[in-house]
């Protein structure tokens, strides 16, 4: 059971960092280039998870999942079972709380670009979406990997929200933070050193990695 916590947080980490990668780098665009009644406040509730205690994205993971509203219920028709307390639960967690660094990091670069290159690319015949795929996202390229980088080592690190929504089951649903959580409960303080410190490791690496990322060439 030792490694079951390290390999589910990396797993959970991996997939939510992809899916915060697709949401983010798209709606990051879609914010940087446009300007639209409410704007202020959508920019808003997409940055809410950021800064809201972690206890509070829990309970709201619970009510807009839970088996009381439209999405709990589509989805356990689904596929026979609640989300609330499975692997899916941490994703979702994780991919909340880790979505306004890769959104915030997207809109940034973005908003870097020379509009004049755009405006250049679609005089030449290019539509939107190749602007999009073949001008924009490569310019705005190490901004889009710091914050696929820095969502990954958010969601890894993920604990309160999980905890309330997805639970800390042994084998199920435990993630390393969760398990910490446990081995200081339960006194067993080798266990929780040697979390830690690959917990440590980890955000080291990846911490450093979005250092070179950034660092001027």
């Amino acid at each position: 059971m030792f490694w079951f916590p390290i390999q589910l947080s990396l797993l959970t980490a991996s997939i939510a960092a992809v899916l915060v990668f697709i949401a983010g780098a798209m709606l990051g665009r879609v914010f940087a280039v446009r300007n639209f009644r409410g704007k202020l406040a959508a920019e808003t509730c997409l940055m809410l998870p950021l800064v809201l205690p972690p206890s509070v994205t829990g309970f709201l993971l619970i009510i807009v999942f839970g088996t009381n509203s439209w999405i709990g219920s589509v989805y356990e028709q689904v596929f026979q079972n609640s989300i609330i307390f499975t692997p899916v639960a941490a994703v979702v967690a994780a991919a909340v709380v880790a979505f306004p660094l890769m959104f915030q990091s997207a809109k940034t670069g973005y908003g870097s670009i020379d509009p004049n290159i755009e405006a250049a690319a679609r005089v030449d015949g290019a539509g939107e979406w190749r602007v999009f795929i073949n001008i924009a996202m490569p310019l705005a390229g190490r901004a889009l990997m710091t914050g696929f980088v820095l969502s990954f080592t958010r969601a890894l690190g993920e604990f309160g929200a999980t905890l309330m929504f997805a639970g800390n089951i042994p084998g199920v649903t435990q993630t390393m933070p969760t398990a910490i959580y446990v081995a200081i409960e339960s006194n067993q303080m080798n266990l929780a050193y040697t979390y830690v410190g690959i917990s440590i490791f980890i955000s080291f690496l990846l911490l450093g990695l979005t250092y070179l990322l950034n660092r001027e060439r």
